[in-house]
């Protein structure tokens, strides 16, 4: 089978569209999925700086939804023509997936950061038969097709946008679930978001449908004028005394808060800004050591590391479209499309910070 895909050559180098192969049909509990949209996510971009860590070239993209065109085996639970939401891998088997905590499966890295794949590489190669780089999340979704195992994908209904509803698959997913499952906060709580992008974007917006009170903190005006538009009280990062200006802003101080830029001073200012026995959560991967002023950590105050914001796909997508169709989680408003062909386009704006969340929509040429 063969189809458009953007393929990532070299660190340095653009997204180039190209024709790949796909050498093989669904195995059991796969499906082949016909991609309609696909969020740029930061965790894509930054391959670029993993160190030769990532194997390239690949094809990228794990916030891609789309419609079923085949199944593998009898036990995939979906079929041909159904549209679904794609999501992060998982083995389904270990403790963490048992106890409902896919995002910690003891598997994640290999089977969604290249690393350690079992499956063969030559399986999708370029169109001079080349091996590409096995599935990125489970996906490589910058594509016109992609092949997902089926424990990936989350069905929805079909009257739905769906080329806009890849990014519920992670970064809304994220902020969301820090706010409804890391956080679990309710009407009154308290919540200090640092970085207002789409992950940041989506806690405000869970935050505010569940009732609590938050605070935006970025250094960009138009992105606390649309965490305003969302219900939160924005705040300059460059505010002076700014861990003060938050417990002014949340009567004494933060219950949570949750840091979406790893940046180490505004990770500090976080943990100054809550009460006693608050919570932040972090959802930077950082890569040095991270140091914590004295007295951060007093009183009760705590700080861990979430992924996927300790969300169930299959559970929380659903809640989130739920919300999106009662006019509680406005996610299309961060949105912009792009042909698929101007991916190197939607980086610079994702990079830049010109757009929240840049879709790239394929255009199909069969296969």
């Amino acid at each position: 089978m063969r189809f458009g895909a953007a393929v990532l050559r070299s660190y340095e180098s653009r997204f180039a569209v190209e024709e790949v192969i796909l050498n093989a049909g669904p195995d059991d509990g796969e499906i082949l999925v016909k991609i309609a949209g696909c969020g740029v996510c930061r965790t894509d971009l930054a391959v670029r700086r993993s160190a030769g860590r990532s194997p390239l070239p690949a094809v990228l993209g794990h916030e891609g939804a789309g419609v079923v065109v085949e199944t593998g085996g009898p036990d995939t639970g979906l079929g041909v023509g159904d549209h679904v939401v794609l999501s992060f891998d998982s083995c389904g088997h270990c403790r963490n997936c048992l106890g409902a905590a896919p995002a910690y499966c003891d598997s994640f890295a290999s089977l969604n950061l290249f690393e350690g794949r079992k499956e063969s590489a030559a399986r999708f190669t370029d169109a001079a038969g080349r091996e590409l780089a096995p599935r990125w999340f489970g996906q490589s979704s910058f594509a016109e097709y992609a092949m997902v195992p089926a424990r990936n994908a989350v069905r929805v209904d079909p009257s739905l946008p769906i080329e806009l509803l890849g990014p519920l698959g992670c970064g809304f997913l994220t902020g969301a679930g820090a706010a409804f499952h890391s956080f679990g906060v309710g009407p009154g709580d308290t919540l200090a978001v640092f970085g207002a992008g789409a992950v940041g974007l989506a806690a405000v917006m869970a935050a505010t449908a569940a009732g609590a009170v938050t605070v935006a903190v970025d250094r960009h005006p138009e992105r606390l004028a649309l965490a305003e538009r969302l219900g939160a009280i924005p705040l300059s990062a460059a505010s002076a005394d700014l861990p003060d200006r938050v417990r002014q802003l949340t009567d004494g101080g933060a219950q949570y808060a949750l840091d979406t830029t790893g940046v180490a001073q505004l990770i500090n200012d976080a943990l100054r800004a809550l009460r006693p026995t608050g919570h932040l959560a972090l959802v930077a991967r950082l890569h040095t050591a991270l140091p914590l002023e004295p007295g951060t950590l007093d009183r009760g105050r705590k700080i861990s590391h979430l992924c996927e914001g300790d969300a169930v796909p299959g559970l929380l997508i659903p809640r989130l479209i739920g919300l999106w169709q009662a006019g509680r989680f406005p996610f299309d408003q961060l949105i912009r499309t792009y042909p698929l062909a101007d991916i190197n386009e939607a980086e610079r704006d994702c990079e830049t910070g010109r757009v929240v969340k840049p879709v790239l929509v394929p255009v199909g040429r069969g296969g």
